[in-house]
């Protein structure tokens, strides 16, 4: 008896060593303790965990990219009325503004209960499980993958096209999900896969079933919003705007354009990050 009472204990002891390290959903965060949250492994397991300092980012900051504001501002605000909304992927030239776009547009719609959650590519692959952890939520979620891009085999590519739209289960009502990337096709495309293409006879081209997977997982998002590279004025433009938000006076922003340029110049750059750059380099000298 004594011996069968050992081994029994042995079991339970080992059985609490498996548990800890096999995988398990996600546990429900306190909602109330942020308007944003991050999704990171832990172990085997994933936890949402809240963002405690928020990009206090507002969309009057972001200047030049009316278009795209007004085309994501559209879709977030039918998805926080409860109507048809589309994922949005944002694609086109680094530092323009993708991801800031979406923060600010986070704090615009928080009061009326839009949530994020940041996602990693290497954990996409548990996408289905945060869709179920929010799904009876009375908020509304925006998943939000940042620099997206795959590689070939990427677990992470099966998993966010079948919650786009191709699983019969489908994401659910209140979630939606906004990523940004450099490049609208997210997976990389050879030369050789051209050789997949079928001319017949009548001059009509086929592609490759090699090439329609490549293009299948942006098109699965319903809405696309480019950017593009700014002009010199465009640039001038945005780090007028910044230079404003950290307190620069008018008439130092004037004199800042020569400047302002040859940052630009040294970085090889007019991008909106670059001009945010000098505006903070800028603005400290100045208060300096």
């Amino acid at each position: 008896m004594a011996d069968l009472d050992s081994f029994l204990a042995r079991a339970e002891r080992l059985l609490q060593r498996l548990e800890a390290v096999l995988p398990h959903p996600p546990a429900a965060p306190d909602w109330a303790a942020s308007i944003a949250f991050r999704y990171r492994k832990r172990g085997a397991s994933g936890v949402l965990e809240p963002v405690r300092h928020v990009a206090t980012i507002r969309l009057e900051a972001l200047v030049e990219v009316e278009p795209q504001k007004e085309r994501l501002l559209r879709n977030t605000a039918q998805f926080v009325a409860g109507h048809g909304a589309n994922n949005v992927l944002l694609t086109g030239a680094r530092g323009t503004g993708k991801s800031s776009l979406i923060k600010a547009v986070l704090n615009e719609f928080a009061p009326q209960g839009l949530r994020l959650i940041e996602v990693d590519k290497a954990d996409l692959v548990d996408l289905p499980d945060i869709v179920d952890l929010v799904a009876s939520r009375p908020e509304r979620f925006i998943v939000f993958c940042d620099d997206l891009s795959f590689d070939e085999g990427e677990p992470g590519y099966k998993a966010l096209k079948s919650i786009l739209d191709g699983s019969v289960a489908q994401a659910s009502d209140n979630v939606l999900i906004y990523a940004t990337s450099n490049r609208r096709h997210l997976l990389p495309e050879y030369m050789k896969e051209n050789l997949t293409y079928q001319h017949t006879e009548d001059g009509e081209v086929h592609p490759g079933e090699v090439v329609e997977e490549k293009i299948s997982l942006s098109e699965r998002f319903g809405l696309w919003v480019s950017f593009y590279p700014f002009t010199q004025d465009e640039y001038l433009a945005i780090a007028a705007q910044w230079m404003r938000g950290f307190g620069v006076p008018e008439d130092a922003i004037v004199a800042a354009r020569q400047e302002s340029l040859v940052w630009a110049l040294e970085r090889g750059s007019r991008s909106g990050r670059v001009a945010f750059h000098f505006a903070k380099d800028y603005s400290g000298r100045h208060h300096a």
